[in-house]
Parts: structure tokens; C-alpha cells; sequence
């Protein structure tokens, strides 16, 4: 089953762009900063803001904590950004509000904000880029209950309790099963930070300390490669349901150690925030959001082109 809503979205957007007209768009300077740049995601996010970039002339860095746990390295290097006086700057927050005293500074110097992947506690972004990340997670939850006979206990491995991303995924995840599958119990939420290795040890503990669970959803690529992880190591058989892609996933899937997973458009989100960025510093409107769209993908529709071309290793 595909999410209708695909990454037509942002390629929409890019159509209406066109050309940047400033007189010296080389001297156009817009840092990115991620929340991490350890997984394929960020790698392919990247990928996308340098396509952007290459299109408007425009000249952009990007860069990330080495973990997503690193809140305050990324304060860090968003102030050292904010320092290079750039013309607009793109921000995905560990934290959806340690970043707004920053955020109000670039503000206040008339420094254009775009939220990426996560956005923050505040209306200074003039946009954010990301998947709509309730909706994704509802339908992991319902892909998790149907493979699992609609009953049964089920584990959660998040990748943190401060972002929006790791907030919204959560929260889908667990009011979805609520509303919609009441015979599945969530006997567990647990937070890995991202980290494969800290995931496999929750899912491996998870596993121990409920002998009958049948599921596990891991809310990232790190908690899912841990979690998938955890579960070989394990030795047990469990549904395991990812998010995000990478070699890891796809080889998980391929082998039949996980069902499936949510993918996003990284390579979308991160056009999108070079385009927003020229649009906002040609004086354009932004909706208050671009959802850049998702899919579920398995075994049976990884070739399938609209699925290969969103997937990332």
C-alpha cells in the first residue's frame, strides 16, 4: 500500500522557483545545519541541498553533530553559523526549543529561517521541510497490527523524546494503535538516541524482559539497525517494522529479518530547503509547511521506480 502523498510536493515547489536572480547569487552564503550526519538519511538530505545549491548558484555547507544526542554541540555550531553573518540559514533541531534564543537572534538580524526534518517550538522558521511524521507512524502502527494478528505486545525504540521528529513518530505511533487496534499493547518506549549499537542493547533488554512480545518499531535508522540487530542476536522471532532506508534496512527486508518500513524523501527535503531559502530571500510567501511525503516499502515493492527512487543507501 503506497501513501498517496508523494514527494511531488517538493518537486512542485522547485518548479516554481526557477532561477535565482540575485546579481551576485555566488556570494549567497546558507549553512545547514543537521541533526547528525552518521546515517544514510542525512548523507542523502545533503545530497539534495547540494542539487539545490548547484541549480540557484547559491553556496551552502552542511553539517551535523557526530550523534543525535549531541544537543549542545549542535547550539554550537549553529551559533558559529549564525556568526558567519550568512543570508539564510536551514536548521533540523535535535531540540525543538533549545535552538529558539538562537533562532530569535537570526531573526532579529533579518536572517531568513528554514526548519528541516524537525521543526521547532516557535513560528520564526518561514517553512519547514519535512515528512509528515504523525501520519508516517500511523501507518507503521497499522502495518505492525496487521502483521502481528491485531494482538499482542509490541516495543518502541525512539530515537529521542526532545525532537519533533522522534516526538511526532512516537506519538503516531502509539495514538494510532490506540484508536485503531486496542488489542495491541505497547509494553514498552524506549530512547537509543539514534545509536545502532545503544538500540540493540534496549531491543536485546526489551526481549528479555517480555517474553511475549511480537513486535518492535524502530523510529530511525539507528534505533531500526539496532533493533534488527537486538533481535538476531536475540535469537527470537519478532515483527520487526523500520523507518528511513539504508543498506542495513534494505538488506534486512531482502532477508526477511524486518517487515518493512517507512520511507521518507531525503534527497526532496533537502532541495527543499535551499529553494525555500532563495524564495524567501526573493521576498516570496511560504506555506507554513512542505510535506515532502512518504511510503511504505517491503520486499514485494522495493523495485517498484517510485519506491527505488526515495530509497537511499
Amino acid at each position: 500500500m503506497l501513501n498517496r502523498k508523494a514527494f511531488g510536493v517538493v518537486i512542485g515547489v522547485s518548479a516554481l522557483v526557477g532561477a535565482v536572480n540575485f546579481a551576485h547569487a555566488e556570494d549567497v552564503y546558507i549553512p545547514l545545519i543537521s541533526k547528525g550526519f552518521q546515517h544514510q538519511f542525512w548523507q542523502a538530505v545533503k545530497a539534495g541541498a547540494e542539487q539545490g545549491a548547484k541549480e540557484h548558484k547559491v553556496r551552502i555547507t552542511f553539517e551535523g553533530p557526530e550523534t543525535e544526542a549531541m544537543v549542545d554541540k549542535q547550539i554550537d555550531m549553529l551559533s558559529a553559523a549564525l556568526a558567519k553573518k550568512p543570508q539564510a540559514i536551514g536548521i533540523a533541531a535535535l531540540d525543538s526549543k533549545a535552538a529558539i534564543p538562537l533562532l530569535k537572534r537570526a531573526q532579529a538580524a533579518k536572517i531568513p529561517v528554514i526548519a528541516f526534518d524537525s521543526g521547532v517550538d516557535s513560528d520564526i522558521p518561514l517553512t519547514t521541510c519535512a515528512t509528515d511524521n504523525l501520519a508516517a507512524a500511523a501507518l507503521a502502527a497499522d502495518k505492525m497490527a496487521e502483521a502481528i494478528g491485531n494482538a499482542g505486545e509490541v516495543g518502541v525504540i525512539v530515537h529521542d523524546q526532545t525532537s519533533r521528529t522522534g516526538i511526532d513518530r512516537r506519538d503516531g505511533f502509539l495514538n494510532e494503535m490506540k484508536s485503531k487496534h486496542p488489542n495491541v499493547k505497547i509494553v514498552s518506549v524506549q530512547y537509543g538516541g539514534g545509536d545502532h549499537l545503544k538500540s540493540a542493547e534496549i531491543a536485546k533488554a526489551m526481549i528479555q524482559a517480555n517474553p511475549n512480545l511480537k513486535g518492535i518499531f524502530g523510529a530511525n535508522e539507528g534505533s531500526a539497525e539496532g533493533a534488527a540487530i537486538g533481535v538476531k542476536e536475540s535469537g527470537k522471532k519478532l515483527v520487526l517494522i523500520g523507518y528511513d532506508s539504508g543498506k542495513e534496512q534494505k538488506e534486512d527486508i531482502n532477508s526477511g529479518l524486518m517487515a518493512g518500513a517507512i520511507t521518507q524523501n531525503p534527497i526532496g527535503i533537502g532541495k527543499c530547503v535551499v529553494d525555500s531559502a532563495v524564495r524567501a530571500l526573493k521576498g516570496e510567501k511560504l506555506p507554513k509547511k512542505v510535506d515532502t511525503g512518504f511510503y511504505w516499502y517491503d520486499k514485494s515493492n522495493m523495485n517498484d521506480p517510485k519506491i527505488a527512487a526515495v530509497l537511499y543507501d
